[in-house]
């Protein structure tokens, strides 16, 4: 509001600050009066005078009359410190808003993007000392970060800046640099680098600029064919994990859970894992399967393997041969009706199938594959409650 008057005194000269202007009269059912009579024209309505381009930044906008917005961003690497937008505003006395906004290279951060700069704190004038900033790149799972230098220049020895392949500060170093000379570029093999930059109370140089960009990671070689057995988890990128199952009867030899690992060359923290037939052992499952030993391949000469059933008490164990082939005499299965052989025996099986399947009458059943001959065979026993 420019006033309110009233009474027979005349107001003084009024200026508007904008392009239009808003007059209301108001009379009550009084006493009147001869009323008012005012003249306007026209004036020009001064700038906002010209904002100041921050230091490694850009303006953009060129309007500078009321009500015009002027906005600002920086240069890559630089962070905008202030307000990005500013507005003339109405006034006798033409100004912005907000002050202009400064640019500025900060000791540290965070970057997600895939691609970006970074800066060492107040470059390209010297960096402050006692410095110690950590810089965080986080990409997406599947990419590293590639970095190029385009700066160096940092007190040698004492003045020094550490890239890490991982989000922590004890992550691997792939790369440590101080002095004058512009390193090579290099690739970290994790979609988390670190980086950090450390001065100390003396010399201060103007630091570093640098720019990185993601690129795609390789996989880990593909685990797949896995025979006799299944591989949890379809996810190959670095950081990612499988586990892998083996089919009933077959025992896992190796590492059940595999990570890929960061690095150039793509691979998995231990070597695959495979299916075996374990030569004996003990079974507590209320049903499953037995072959053996190194099914469906033959089986080794002088084998003499022992396998102990047990279920819960008041149950027995019924054996059902699915297929028998042994060289007899000399290569043999023997069961008895107990834990020890010194129990009943529910006999001694070689060729062919049994015409009556054995079964206990306790909770445990010894079984024993003993081979002699030179030449291997493929019996397969499968056993049920």
């Amino acid at each position: 509001m420019l006033g309110s008057f009233s009474g027979t005194t005349v107001p003084a000269l009024l200026n508007s600050t904008s392009n239009q202007l808003y007059f209301h009269f108001f009379s009550d059912i009084s006493v009147s009066a001869a009323g008012f009579r005012l003249e306007y024209k026209t004036v020009s309505l001064t700038n906002c005078p010209e904002p100041v381009v921050p230091m490694n930044g850009i303006k953009v906008g060129e309007r500078l009359q009321m009500n015009n917005v002027v906005s600002f961003h920086c240069e890559p690497g630089y962070t905008l410190q202030g307000n990005s937008h500013i507005t003339c505003m109405p006034g006798t006395v033409r100004r912005w808003n907000y002050p202009p906004p400064l640019c500025i290279a900060q000791c540290g951060g965070i970057r997600e993007e895939m691609e970006g700069m970074i800066l060492s704190p107040g470059f390209p004038g010297n960096y402050p000392s006692n410095s110690d900033c950590t810089w965080r790149i986080y990409l997406p799972v599947g990419y590293g970060a590639h970095v190029q230098f385009l700066n160096f220049s940092t007190e040698a020895n004492h003045d020094f800046l550490e890239v890490r392949n991982g989000p922590l500060d004890t992550s691997a170093v792939v790369g440590r640099f101080s002095g004058q000379d512009v390193p090579s570029s290099l690739l970290t093999t994790s979609h988390e680098t670190t980086v950090y930059f450390h001065s100390d109370h003396s010399q201060n140089k103007p630091g570093f600029r640098f720019e990185y960009q993601a690129y795609e990671l390789q996989e880990c070689p593909d685990p797949e064919p896995f025979h006799y057995g299944v591989v949890v988890g379809a996810g190959f990128n670095v950081g990612q994990s499988i586990s892998f199952e083996c089919l009933p009867g077959y025992q896992l030899v190796g590492h059940s859970i595999l990570t890929c690992e960061h690095g150039t060359t793509r691979n998995w923290d231990h070597p695959f894992p495979r299916c075996e037939v374990p030569c004996g052992g003990n079974i507590t499952s209320d049903n499953g399967t037995i072959f053996s030993p190194g099914y469906p391949a033959e089986y080794p000469n002088s084998a003499d393997c022992y396998w102990l059933i047990s279920v819960a008490p008041s149950f027995g164990v019924r054996l059902n041969f699915t297929l028998l082939q042994v060289h007899g005499p000399h290569d043999f299965i023997t069961v008895w009706d107990g834990p020890q052989e010194t129990a009943r025996k529910l006999g001694v099986f070689t060729d062919g199938e049994p015409n009556d399947p054995p079964s206990s009458t306790s909770n445990q059943v010894l079984i024993r594959f003993r081979s002699n001959t030179e030449k291997g065979g493929f019996p397969f026993i499968s056993l049920m409650l």
